[in-house]
């Protein structure tokens, strides 16, 4: 995947990303955007990855191991946003059977049989949130999948007001974003919790 260059929404506000594939020559940039606590609670975006007991005690280093390794595996597990060359943000992304944890989830089961790649998760750097961070992510998301040959993409936000969570309680994203980046809700079996997708055109 070539490097994309994104403008994430009003012009007034939104930045100039730079966003592409997570790759192991990339880890330096993802350790840095995550920091000491691996995003939030030393998860290391292994949550939706790992049965829960394993991603409990993995927690901080056994996490991070964990993440390093699937980097250094391939395929990439998601995408980095840089602005001005420092990393801005992050989107998790793969075949929705690399999440086990989806798999025990009744409000997010899967909606019909037919193969979905999974937006599980994101990370946006504080003072880069609030400017269209995740709609630029999402979009390059489709690209990146649409590239791989996959024709659907889906995703499980949050359907409420903005500011009515905290930002590490909407990891898994915000209804409006998916919206704005062309997803359109295709079950709610949560009053808010909803499944979002979005057909790549491949």
């Amino acid at each position: 995947m070539k490097p994309k260059r994104a403008n994430s929404g009003d012009p007034r506000t939104a930045p100039a990303l730079t966003i592409v594939p997570l790759t192991e020559d990339r880890w330096p940039d993802f350790e840095q955007l995550f920091g000491t606590r691996g995003a939030c609670g030393g998860c290391w975006c292994m949550a939706w990855r790992l049965p829960r007991g394993q991603w409990e005690k993995g927690k901080g280093a056994g996490n991070r191991r964990a993440m390093r390794a699937r980097v250094a595996g391939g395929p990439p597990p998601g995408l980095l946003a840089y602005e001005g060359g420092r990393p801005a943000g992050w989107v998790s992304v793969a075949p929705r059977e690399e999440f086990p944890r989806l798999g025990a989830s009744r409000v997010l089961a899967p909606v019909d049989a037919r193969p979905v790649w999974s937006v599980t998760c994101f990370f946006i750097a504080k003072g880069h949130r609030g400017r269209g961070v995740s709609v630029a992510l999402l979009r390059a998301a489709v690209a990146f999948v649409r590239e791989r040959g996959g024709k659907r993409v889906e995703g499980y936000p949050y359907d409420v007001a903005p500011g009515a969570l905290p930002g590490p309680f909407v990891w898994t994203g915000l209804a409006s974003a998916f919206r704005a980046a062309g997803f359109q809700e295709v079950a709610r079996r949560s009053k808010s919790r909803p499944i979002f997708q979005c057909e790549t055109g491949a």
